[in-house]
């Protein structure tokens, strides 16, 4: 096994800019430069999205970003001792002590052991003592090795499960633990420790099963059953939470179990008391979906966001391939092949081709698997609303609630109402007590079954028709826009598009666009037009950003020219969310400069009458846009309009004196 550290991957009281992602710049080129990445580009790119979803700054003055990359080729740490230090969003102040974990993204079983070893030794004073103390590189290369070194035969290797004593003793509390987070890497260990600590000082017997990359090892069913609470630090699903049904939770991210190990587990002392403290159910209720934040009850507004992007995050594959393959449908078989589709598809095979010959079969084949895969759009979209609500129990409602909400014609808009009325539903029904011979019947059978029949019920009887009505109104009313409508409709489109770059709006815009997208033909072209002006406007921001950072390289940090490199692609193919980083970083002057270049291109999009029969790919599904060089000129157009804007914004619209100190500093860096 080739050794994770050398001297060449540590720089020791480095002054590495102002920022974390300068840090991260700097440590990807030490790792890159060492022959352990195939590119800089894709490794910073990963390790900047992970810093982005979740601060790696832990307690003591120490940050830990890492990620698992497919840049990676093999298992790397890479140290950096600060001066001055950096702000990695730790609670306590900066950090000086900075580990970049890179792993592989298949790496093995062993290698993830070693990597989760060094996140867990630096919750140890002692260890980051002697790295602070520590003169030259070899020292630190021996300090990691020593600290991930395989244990001796005699003694016990790192376990999955872990806990403050060989057992449990009555006289003193017990409490089971899951820890968890996206990368399962650093967090999940570190969280693991610092909690076992807590309890430690706080004289219980505590338990933690660490979910990580390198495997778990399950909780003994006998714990489980003794525990008075049990506590969820994940950022992503506990896997089999229905062993923890019936007990008191505390959940929260995985950070505020190394932030605040003592404040969770006091919260998960008290809630072993507290007969109305939550508990876990396994499908929902209590569980995950009721948390958020540090600690906090997640609001109404934060469920409703999160509902509805699971919701469309599931429909987009079945949009993009279904939409692609009624593309491709139109382009081998004609216009005429929705009238034809089934009857080419029934009576016709290779041995017995139509009149059309092989392309009319195929382009029919291809047709009809769209519109099927189009088809399920609906429920789809309703059951994973549900499903982020509910949990497993809430899909069987959430589908057939969008099921009826598309025989009834109510759409995009029934599908939401019908999977945010399941999901309730059964989220509510996990709630009931009911009794233990029951339990294992209330996921499976009794919720899926009342719940159908209560949300889909409330769709046949109160609520399909009037959202029918109003889909088909709306509908009409935004098709029939000609003229000087059409080009109000794509600059409110367009807006839409770049206001939060792959948020709740954007996503409301292109969902529309999306609905109607099956209704379009050669007699009605506006629901072509309105997916063209939506997917034109959506690679705007990502282009301009792009431009910008070619034109006027100065303004931008050097993390944003890289990320200007990799939005040239991301642009093109129409993934809005390549302008993240540059909105990111400067909010107030990039989000406006994107919106205004991408109402242009929406307005001129609606205006020269493009069409687009694809849903999503951006020039690489030019085949489906109907006037692709005006396709083109419009979001040129646009491009050109947002970097200029951005421009002369960076220019002209000035930060605050200390706010602009920093970014010149990082620009001169």
């Amino acid at each position: 096994m080739s050794r994770l550290i050398t001297e060449e991957l540590v720089l020791l009281d480095a002054n590495l800019g102002s920022t974390s992602t300068d840090v991260i710049h700097r440590l990807t080129e030490l790792v890159v430069g060492a022959g352990r990445a195939s590119g800089f580009e894709g490794l910073y790119a990963d390790a900047v999205a992970r810093e982005q979803k979740t601060a790696t700054g832990v307690p003591g003055g120490i940050a830990i970003p890492h990620c698992r990359s497919t840049a990676v080729l093999e298992p790397t740490f890479a140290m950096a001792r600060l001066d001055p230090k950096v702000n990695f969003g730790a609670k306590d102040g900066d950090a000086d002590i900075v580990f970049f974990i890179a792993a592989p993204e298949g790496a093995d079983k062993e290698h993830l052991k070693l990597l989760s070893k060094l996140a867990r030794s630096l919750v140890k004073k002692d260890f980051t003592a002697a790295l602070r103390a520590a003169t030259t590189p070899a020292e630190i290369v021996a300090l990691v090795e020593n600290a991930v070194s395989p244990a001796p035969a005699a003694a016990t290797p790192v376990p999955d499960a872990i806990t403050t004593d060989t057992g449990t003793t009555p006289e003193r509390p017990v409490l089971v633990a899951v820890t968890a987070c996206p990368t399962g890497i650093a967090h999940t260990y570190m969280a693991a420790d610092s909690l076992v600590a807590a309890a430690a000082d706080a004289g219980v017997d505590l338990h933690v099963e660490t979910q990580g990359s390198s495997g778990a090892t399950p909780l003994d069913p006998a714990i489980i059953a003794a525990a008075g609470a049990v506590i969820f630090a994940v950022d992503v699903d506990v896997r089999g939470k229905e062993r923890f049904v019936g007990k008191p939770v505390v959940q929260s991210p995985v950070k505020r179990g190394i932030d605040e190990p003592a404040e969770m587990v006091a919260e998960a002392l008290a809630a072993a008391k507290d007969p109305n403290a939550r508990r876990v159910t396994g499908y929902g209720a209590g569980g995950d979906s009721e948390f958020a934040g540090d600690g906090g009850k997640e609001g109404f507004g934060a469920v409703l966001k999160r509902a509805l992007l699971t919701g469309v995050s599931y429909m987009i594959p079945f949009v993009a391939g279904g939409g692609l393959l009624i593309a491709l449908g139109f382009l081998l078989g004609g216009y005429d092949i929705t009238d034809v589709a089934d009857t080419v598809v029934l009576e016709n095979n290779f041995g017995n081709l139509p009149e059309g010959g092989l392309a009319a079969y195929l382009g029919a084949v291809a047709f009809k698997i769209g519109a099927l895969s189009m088809g399920f759009l609906v429920p789809v979209l309703a059951g994973y609303i549900a499903f982020a609500i509910a949990d497993r129990p809430g899909l069987a409602p959430g589908f057939t609630a969008g099921a009826v909400a598309g025989f009834m014609g109510a759409g995009f808009l029934g599908g939401i109402v019908g999977g945010l009325l399941a999901g309730v539903v059964a989220h509510w029904m996990g709630s009931w007590k009911v009794p233990r011979a029951l339990r294992g019947l209330m996921p499976v059978v009794i919720i899926p079954l009342l719940g159908s029949i209560l949300a889909s019920g409330a769709m046949f009887l109160f609520l399909g028709g009037p959202i029918a009505s109003l889909t088909t109104g709306l509908n009409n009313w935004l098709t029939g826009m000609t003229g000087t409508a059409a080009i109000l409709l794509g600059v409110i489109l367009g807006l839409m598009m770049a206001f939060d770059l792959g948020g709740p709006v954007n996503k409301v815009a292109y969902s529309f666009a999306v609905a109607g997208l099956g209704t379009g033909s050669i007699a009605n072209q506006a629901p072509w037009e309105i997916m063209a002006a939506v997917m034109a406007a959506g690679m705007v921001p990502p282009l301009a950003m792009a431009l910008a950072t070619a034109l006027d390289h100065r303004r931008f940090s050097l993390a944003e020219r890289e990320n200007g490199k990799a939005a040239w692609l991301l642009g093109a193919a129409f993934i809005s969310e390549g302008a993240i980083p540059f909105a990111a970083a400067d909010p107030l002057r990039v989000i406006p400069a994107s919106m205004l270049g991408a109402s242009v291109t929406g307005a001129m999009v609606m205006a020269t009458g493009v069409t687009s029969q694809a849903p999503h790919g951006g020039i690489f599904v030019f085949f489906a846009i109907g006037n692709i060089a005006m396709f083109l000129i419009s979001v040129a157009v646009g491009v050109i309009v947002s970097a200029l804007a951005v421009i002369a914004l960076k220019r002209y619209a000035r930060k605050s004196p200390a706010v602009e100190a920093a970014g010149e500093k990082k620009v001169a860096a």
